[in-house]
């Protein structure tokens, strides 16, 4: 029997076309919602002056934040802009920043992903590098040039999950195989977070909220893209929605 459905609040981006604002999330966030958290999806619009972000959250059981095209603007982390920064979405920043903070004060489960792996370092204080693949000993994390989806989000390189740490009770202790797609990364660690794995080339790749009350993980790899096929990705989605659960009935 299927399971009763969630509700998760996504941040929207920030988008013009055809001289209309558009406020959206990508399609495949929200299908692994939907397929592998038993979830429904609510969007929520990149508006933080129209609204307290509390009161969305109030009605919902959980918090996904998205990747994105988009990078954190540096003047959130100190940073001097350059166009290495770019391209930005400061209503997006915005919006994530205060849903962040708002979600692990409540202590409803969150989990971040690639662009939301790095708000979430940034929300809690730490800072990001960029072009990190022009960095002495750094791998090339960036996407490649690839006529498909499936082969540009193909699992290409392993983590080591960090020994009795929170992702390791998910996935399971030793490696993983992963699709981290970036040129951004955590540069200095918020002093909130603990790290849960690392690429070969010492990224920080996996974090977690030292002292949430409820699943507050961030990965910078995509477990959305194969959250119904590949192991760890399934576990990762299926312990957020327990987590989920778990928050529902507490609440209820």
């Amino acid at each position: 029997m299927t399971p009763a459905p969630i509700l998760v609040a996504v941040p929207a981006d920030l988008r013009r076309f055809e001289n209309y604002v558009w406020h959206g999330a990508p399609s495949t966030y929200l299908s692994a919602l939907v397929t592998a958290a038993h979830a429904v999806p609510v969007i929520v619009p990149a508006m933080t002056d129209g609204f307290d972000v509390r009161a969305v959250l109030s009605r919902v059981d959980g918090l996904l934040v998205t990747g994105s095209a988009t990078n954190v603007h540096p003047a959130r982390y100190g940073a001097e802009p350059t166009p290495d920064h770019e391209p930005y979405d400061p209503d997006r920043d915005a919006l994530t920043e205060a849903l962040i903070r708002a979600a692990i004060a409540m202590g409803l489960p969150t989990l971040c992903i690639c662009r939301g792996h790095q708000e979430l370092n940034v929300a809690l204080g730490g800072t990001l590098a960029t072009e990190i693949q022009d960095l002495d000993g750094r791998m090339d994390h960036r996407a490649e040039t690839l006529p498909t989806q499936e082969e540009r989000f193909r699992l290409r390189h392993s983590v080591a999950v960090e020994p009795g740490g929170r992702l390791e009770a998910i996935v399971g202790a030793g490696a993983i195989e992963v699709n981290s797609l970036h040129r951004q990364a955590i540069d200095q660690l918020a002093v909130g977070l603990a790290v849960e794995a690392r690429a070969p080339d010492g990224t920080v790749e996996a974090v977690s909220v030292k002292d949430a009350r409820a699943f507050a993980l961030g990965v910078q790899w995509h477990p959305e893209y194969w959250a119904t096929s590949d192991a760890a990705s399934a576990a990762i989605f299926g312990a957020f929605e327990a987590a989920c659960r778990a928050y529902a009935a507490g609440r209820a």
